[in-house]
């Protein structure tokens, strides 16, 4: 701790730190309040909160005393403490006037690179974004990804907003957590309630299903849709017998565990939420009539929603560009796109990571005004740094990740053709790096990071969680400069 004196005497006189003898000073940290210094540093790969002064805040910041001030682990308990004194480093809502960007920090390490890149552009931050999924192939908690969002905001300096999304939540009791926790984002994955049979049953079966649905609740449905049209912002969307049938059985279990969970616990918060609804996790592309069918059933029983997921066309797979027909695909894009301005709420796009070729169509057509999610390419940068800086280590994952990556198939959804991947054996050092260029590589990488930050020896010691960690914290500015340019490309071509 002694390494840490000269900065605590520097804050001690009231005056902003720098960086001396094996110590890093994040400058646009230092803060000072009722008399107490504040600023995060950062020793080998160690940071830390510096105090110094006389105030309530400095008593319950938990610390070790050096000199005249506190060395303060980035603990949990320390978190709770900056969000009581400092309001920019609780996460907020945005509701539907400004775009939102899921930037889902994996790693706990990206979000400096992510607020460096949203930082004056037409965009706020949901830095806090990772599924329940996600969180258990890291072993990783709700309240981890929290700290971690809200510490890099407070190292940062940053105090614009962010967000923190409870990214794809499925079961109650998650997410009264989640709003308990204080996240100020909800995504609501309605797939379970979602009835993907439909599609293929016979016109018999849909019929005599539906015939056996309550009196009441039919009549509801067909006085309302059945044989009418909707004119929405110019595009006709209309329903027929069939139609009607159909987008009932699909998705009224969906809208009624919509509206459950908005006024049990949304509308009930005492915090604003933005509230996203996720009906792309099914295995049909969702048509314009489905989308205005679960948008008018939200309006008319009162739920209030700032986003909303449709399935897309084509495929979204993760990591890499946008497979499908172009000209469909904005064609869809735009009526969606239509529904979702007639409700006033934003479109979302989810698996948004690396879509180049139709961000353009999304811009243009939601005219700026979109959510959108990414995650997994935020670690494909992370292993370009590894492989740059550490050959070694990448070769070993590299050698796993293939060994291991049937295994990631029951999670996700991906194709790539392993064989493609140029051999490990004949790639030279230099040429590492270009693995993040190429599709399949870029797949192979992306589902395997829970594998792979978990792997262990016989011994129980990580494989390649900690010298992975090491390297990326010892090359900060490598991994921010590298997001920044990324995550920046895909701003530049949504037009934010």
């Amino acid at each position: 701790m002694e390494q840490f004196n000269k900065v605590i005497e520097t804050l001690a006189q009231g005056n902003k730190p720098s960086s001396a003898d094996g110590v890093t000073v994040y400058e646009s940290s230092f803060e000072q309040k009722d008399g107490t210094n504040l600023v995060m540093v950062k020793s080998g790969t160690d940071k830390y909160l510096l105090a110094a002064g006389e105030s309530d805040l400095f008593s319950e910041l938990n610390g070790e005393s050096v000199g005249t001030g506190k060395v303060c682990a980035l603990s949990h308990e320390n978190r709770l403490v900056l969000n009581k004194y400092f309001d920019y480093t609780v996460p907020q809502a945005f509701g539907t006037k400004i775009a939102t960007m899921g930037l889902g920090d994996r790693l706990g390490v990206a979000s400096p690179g992510h607020i460096e890149t949203t930082r004056n552009r037409k965009v706020k931050p949901i830095l806090a974004q990772q599924s329940i999924r996600e969180l258990t192939l890291l072993n990783r908690t709700m309240t981890d990804i929290l700290d971690a969002a809200s510490f890099a905001v407070f190292q940062e300096g940053y105090k614009d907003g962010y967000g923190a999304d409870a990214d794809h939540i499925k079961l109650e009791k998650d997410i009264a957590y989640a709003i308990e926790l204080g996240f100020s984002f909800l995504t609501l994955d309605c797939s379970e309630q979602i009835r993907n049979d439909i599609e293929g049953a016979s016109s018999e079966d849909i019929q005599k299903e539906y015939a056996g649905l309550p009196v009441d609740r039919k009549e509801y449905f067909n006085s309302h849709y059945l044989n009418k049209t909707f004119d929405v912002q110019g595009l006709e969307i209309k329903f027929d017998e069939d139609s009607l049938v159909k987008n009932v059985l699909v998705y009224g279990e969906a809208i009624d565990f919509m509206e459950h969970v908005y006024n049990e616990h949304v509308a009930k918060a005492d915090k604003a939420i933005d509230f996203e609804i996720s009906i792309d996790e099914t295995e049909t592309v969702t048509a314009p009539e489905a989308h205005f069918f679960v948008a008018e059933e939200l309006r008319r029983r009162g739920v209030t929603v700032q986003s909303l997921a449709p399935r897309f066309c084509g495929e979204f797979q993760k990591g890499i560009d946008y497979i499908g027909d172009l000209e469909q695909f904005e064609k869809e894009l735009h009526e969606h796109a239509e529904i979702a301005k007639y409700f006033g709420y934003k479109l979302s796009i989810h698996s948004g990571s690396d879509k180049f070729s139709v961000f353009p169509i999304i811009g243009k057509y939601t005219e700026g005004l979109l959510h959108i999610k990414t995650a997994g390419t935020n670690w494909l940068e992370a292993v370009r740094v590894i492989a740059v800086e550490n050959p070694d280590l990448y070769r070993r994952m590299h050698v796993y990740a293939e060994d291991h990556f049937e295994e990631t198939l029951q999670y996700y959804h991906v194709t790539p053709d392993l064989d493609s991947v140029a051999p490990l054996d004949d790639t030279s050092d230099a040429d590492l790096p270009k693995y993040m260029d190429h599709d399949a590589a870029r797949q192979l990488f992306h589902v395997t990071y829970g594998i792979l930050l978990t792997a262990k020896d016989d011994s129980g010691k990580d494989l390649f969680r900690t010298e992975f960690f090491e390297t990326l914290l010892n090359n900060e500015d490598t991994y921010r400069n590298g997001l920044v340019k990324h995550i920046g490309r895909h701003l530049d071509l949504l037009g934010l």
